[in-house]
């Protein structure tokens, strides 16, 4: 497990050669986006337009107030009914500003079906301020847990290889260390042997909202801001990244004590 340290006077930096205390204040901002995952749109016994509402209120006041360039829905963005892709769109259609999606286990729709609604596929990928964004599918319209393409993943990853970035985004851990993930050796050895990955992000376990490292790379969740059970709060992950090319991520609870665990990592 990633150690969560508090950040007073000198900020703690964990870095994948050790850690180091930074007193100056940070450079300034490169690109700052959030992460969120499992609203489970049209969940019975949930109030799921509710958590839509927040979840957009939530997103906008940050860009407001510090800037935000875009937001990443990491997986069951609606719940089974396939039906439901087009009001779960619907309900995100008062973000004022960029969103992208990656299809979860309960996102069971066909793939046309998926690229058509969104515009681009189930596995795709993009980049901002020369930083690639990785968003690798992880399960089926039938909803199986899934490990990800990984000649795919390969693929993109020769493809970014002079970025000075990569983040990786699925929604089901490839990994046994939490309660749902699955044994994908291949694709976690693949991500942990290419220099530029700097993260990978997961949804899918609710309860899980720290962070956990393999093979020198950093893992983290982000809870839930939909859904029927998991942490006690509903949230989500903040990323920034500044001119030098260090960053910073932490977990967000809206609703009561707001930074979580946050880790910093020099470039």
């Amino acid at each position: 497990m990633l150690s969560r340290r508090t950040f007073i006077k000198s900020i703690p930096v964990l870095s994948l050669s050790g850690l180091a205390f930074r007193t100056a204040s940070p450079p300034p901002l490169k690109l700052r986006f959030a992460i969120a995952s499992d609203g489970h749109f049209g969940q019975k016994d949930t109030d799921y337009e509710t958590f839509h509402k927040d979840l957009t209120r939530w997103m906008n006041q940050e860009r407001i107030q510090k800037g935000l360039d875009f937001l990443i829905l990491n997986g069951d963005i609606i719940h089974d009914d396939p039906t439901l892709l087009y009001d779960a769109r619907n309900a995100l259609k008062s973000l004022n500003l960029p969103y992208f999606v990656n299809r979860g286990n309960h996102d069971r729709v066909a793939n046309d079906v998926w690229e058509s609604t969104w515009g681009y596929p189930t596995n795709h990928s993009f980049t901002r301020n020369n930083f690639a964004f990785i968003l690798a599918d992880t399960s089926n319209e039938q909803g199986k847990y899934l490990c990800a393409d990984v000649n795919w993943l390969r693929d993109e990853l020769t493809r970014y290889a002079g970025r000075p970035g990569i983040f990786v985004f699925m929604h089901i851990s490839q990994k046994t260390w939490v309660t749902h993930g699955v044994d994908c050796q291949e694709v976690c050895d693949l991500l942990e042997n290419t220099p530029n990955v700097k993260a990978i992000f997961h949804g899918h376990d609710h309860d899980q909202d720290g962070g956990k490292t393999s093979g020198g790379k950093p893992y983290f969740f982000d809870g839930h801001f939909g859904g029927s059970w998991g942490t006690h709060y509903k949230g989500y992950r903040i990323v920034e990244i500044y001119e030098d090319n260090s960053w910073k991520t932490y977990q967000y609870n809206p609703t009561a004590e707001p930074v979580l665990n946050t880790y910093e990592f020099k470039s």
